[in-house]
């Protein structure tokens, strides 16, 4: 019965004496007795005369044991069927297992390849699922959540509000604080207001305030839908004929949509007084002065070229999580992944977007 554990006992005419049941029940702590035991290298006799029973496993503790030692076995009282086992096992070479052999870099990078042209697939296919279900609303305006939309500009536009304008604060001292250092050279002071204007109106209010939503909101945006995706919850929206798209992903891009802008505008203005306070501590320039010069070299175009980025930001950064938090898959780990990805791809594609806008306003000649 497996109820007997294996052991072993020294013989007195040397050798060892085997008892119980060495079986992969039966073993218990044998593998580790047996690594204090030595017996020595060359033929050993093992006696089987108590043994009640074996198999493969307590066979393979056994040889392995002995080729550890160097020896060799002399079986004495053994069944003819533990024998013949005893011997099957000992024919096999003592070999690593085999691994999977790697596959080659042109597969791994096709496969990388495939993945990725996947997902542009899969996130086109959304953005055109989004813009349907965006034009039914607009065709029946009563169907839009305003309470959710609103819930969603609190939380992703004013509560961002202390971090955006320190940012943007900073950023503004770090931009007229540089291109002080290079003025003062030629005498050309004043120079620093159409500095920190362009720079934070055209460029640096919108990519900063949409970095930081990208990592803030973004991807709250995914983690929220992939944990419901992995409770289950957006396959019951399904069946009670709940569109997930409706409830979950319009009211987010129409929320940032309008909050994004507004924390431009905000970002701009403190941005812009982060400026003002360097210009006067290093260029002696006036807050009068730097506010009249301000008024009349800013125009309205760079005003609005600045709020116009932030608008496609809005809508890239609420897609892309939305879409990435869709593409979790069973496990809160997935989650993290998909978070992870949301955050990297909406910056990644943020930072693109303006830089084609550069491009076609460089050609536009705004």
């Amino acid at each position: 019965m497996d109820s007997l554990p294996a052991s072993m006992s020294p013989l007195a005419a040397g050798g060892w004496s085997l008892a119980g049941n060495w079986t992969a029940r039966g073993l218990g702590d044998m593998p580790g007795t047996l690594d204090a035991l030595a017996c020595g290298a060359g033929p050993i006799v093992l006696d089987g005369a108590s043994l009640a029973a074996i198999d493969s496993a307590g066979v393979w503790v056994l040889h392995s044991w002995m080729r550890r030692q160097g020896a060799t076995a002399s079986l004495r009282n053994w069944p003819p069927r533990m024998q013949t086992l005893m011997s099957l096992v000992g024919e096999q070479p003592d070999r690593a297992l085999p691994q999977p052999p790697g596959a080659p870099p042109l597969a791994r990078l096709g496969r990388h390849a495939d993945a990725a042209v996947q997902e542009a697939l899969g996130l086109l296919h959304f953005v055109g699922e989004a813009a349907m279900a965006a034009l039914g609303l607009l065709a029946n305006p009563r169907r839009i959540r305003w309470r959710t939309v609103l819930r969603n500009i609190q939380i992703d536009g004013f509560d961002a509000l202390p971090i955006i304008g320190l940012t943007s604060f900073l950023l503004g001292v770090v931009v007229a604080y540089q291109g002080a250092d290079q003025l003062r050279h030629y005498g050309a002071n004043v120079f620093v207001v159409d500095l920190v204007g362009y720079a934070m109106l055209r460029e640096f209010a919108p990519l900063i305030s949409a970095i930081i939503i990208a990592g803030r909101s973004g991807s709250a945006y995914a983690a929220q839908i992939g944990t419901m995706v992995v409770t289950e919850e957006i396959d019951a929206m399904k069946t009670i004929a709940i569109d997930p798209i409706e409830l979950l992903v319009l009211p987010k891009v129409l929320a940032l949509a309008v909050a994004l802008p507004l924390l431009t505008v905000f970002a701009d203005v403190t941005g812009v007084l982060g400026g003002m306070v360097m210009a006067r501590l290093q260029l002696d320039i006036g807050f009068p002065e730097f506010i009249d010069r301000f008024g009349r070299e800013m125009h309205g175009t760079t005003l609005l070229v600045g709020i116009g980025k932030s608008l496609v930001f809005a809508v890239v950064i609420a897609l892309i999580g939305c879409f990435q938090g869709f593409r979790t898959r069973g496990s809160a780990d997935s989650v993290g992944r998909q978070t992870t990805k949301s955050v990297v791809q909406s910056i990644f594609l943020v930072i693109v977007a303006d830089a084609l806008f550069s491009v076609a306003f460089n050609m536009l000649d705004l």
